[in-house]
């Protein structure tokens, strides 16, 4: 005999009613008895007085089959967002020690935020794009664009693990919010000069001459050019050995290995940077006995004789810029960065072959490096229309 509702309508094998008037659906998912539940059988029906409208049983059952046919666990499908986050840092937990700072960001952001305790087979495209607009309003654009992509590999992992069927955070962030980000623009030939005058004649900031100075003939990211050691130095073959940074927290100094693999390499010095470099030793009169994670004697020393870093030339050349700026009627923005993006774009308007360029850059992907060949400037133009036509 065929079992009915209380409607007189026939049930299907495993769906069933109960006394309170309520619908459930017992399935098995890996060996083990489940049920779903609706106090509707069909769309078209009716919620008792009382309760809140819901999805109807047959239409969960049609996700649960699919689901099952598909090969997606439900059973962790109760995880939250930030538990989900949790389980993708702790399966890459061999992290570099900003990565695991930007880790912690992010962990409390999700646990101030609604998304991070949703379950995250509720969190769909839509509230995605929502959290990403929430967040923009405290964060800049390249800082979320940072976080959705961890999130976008969090919820890659959950796909990997037969969780979901969709990752929610797979979107491009400008359909959301605008990329107001301001591309870094390079220092002129005649800035570039001007600039170097100005800091060697300066009677606070000559004192950062040699590294501007280096830093625009090498391209060095900050960090690596603090952490030279006078080891890395080969006056003989007028090269220099690029295989580490040094860092500074509020633990104090700690090394680490160049951003990606392309970072280890050997450049060779021209004469000022070989000139820079051995006024830099010859002026290490006041250098203090440190070693950080058993490197020592780093060229690059503040006042007080202990090494240098990224944060102390971020402030002084902000301080420099603005003071070059009152004296000189110019706008440029100077950082460590704009340094080395002006020597990659300079060599890129030189000529210098792409592949020689990313390696000297250390730029893992080259990608990266052709887009240096797109910041050419008038002067650069004219004199390529010179060089063809000639």
């Amino acid at each position: 005999m065929k079992r009915t509702d209380s409607k007189g309508r026939v049930l299907k094998n495993g769906e069933s009613q109960r006394k309170d008037g309520r619908y459930a659906y017992k399935y098995i998912e890996n060996g083990k008895e489940k049920f779903i539940y609706s106090w509707k059988l069909v769309a078209t029906d009716r919620v008792p007085k009382g309760k809140r409208d819901c999805i109807a049983l047959r239409d969960k059952i049609k996700v649960v089959q699919k689901d099952l046919a598909d090969g997606i666990n439900t059973s962790n499908r109760n995880i939250t967002v930030l538990q989900l986050y949790e389980r993708y840092t702790n399966s890459k937990a061999n992290v570099r020690k900003s990565t695991e700072v930007g880790r912690k960001h992010l962990k409390k952001i999700l646990e101030n935020d609604r998304l991070g305790s949703m379950c995250i087979d509720k969190v769909k495209l839509s509230e995605a794009k929502a959290w990403a607009y929430r967040t923009r309003e405290k964060y800049a654009y390249s800082t979320v664009k940072n976080m959705k992509r961890s999130l976008n590999a969090t919820f890659h992992l959950a796909i990997q693990e037969d969780l979901l069927r969709k990752n929610p955070f797979n979107f491009s962030l400008t359909d959301v919010i605008e990329n107001d980000t301001k591309e870094k623009q390079p220092l002129t030939e005649e800035q570039t000069k001007s600039l170097l005058e100005f800091t060697m004649n300066d009677c606070i900031y000559k004192r950062y001459y040699h590294a501007i100075l280096i830093l625009l003939h090498t391209g060095l990211r900050i960090s690596e050019l603090c952490g030279l050691t006078l080891s890395d130095i080969d006056f003989n073959n007028n090269s220099l050995t690029i295989n580490k940074q040094l860092k500074k927290d509020k633990d104090g100094y700690y090394i680490e290995r160049p951003k990606t693999e392309s970072g280890i390499r050997q450049l060779p010095m021209n004469d000022y940077v070989i000139n820079a470099l051995q006024e830099v030793i010859e002026s290490r009169t006041n250098a203090q006995k440190i070693e950080v994670d058993g490197y020592k004697d780093f060229v690059f020393l503040n006042q007080q004789g202990f090494p240098m870093y990224s944060q102390c030339y971020t402030t002084s050349l902000r301080g420099l810029a603005k003071k070059y700026n009152k004296y000189t009627g110019e706008e440029i923005k100077l950082t460590p960065h704009v340094l080395r993006h002006t020597y990659c774009t300079n060599m890129a308007n030189m000529g210098m072959q792409p592949n020689a360029l990313q390696y000297t850059m250390g730029h893992k992907n080259i990608t990266m490096t052709l887009g240096y060949y797109a910041h050419g400037s008038f002067q650069s133009v004219q004199a390529e229309i010179q060089r063809l036509f000639a």
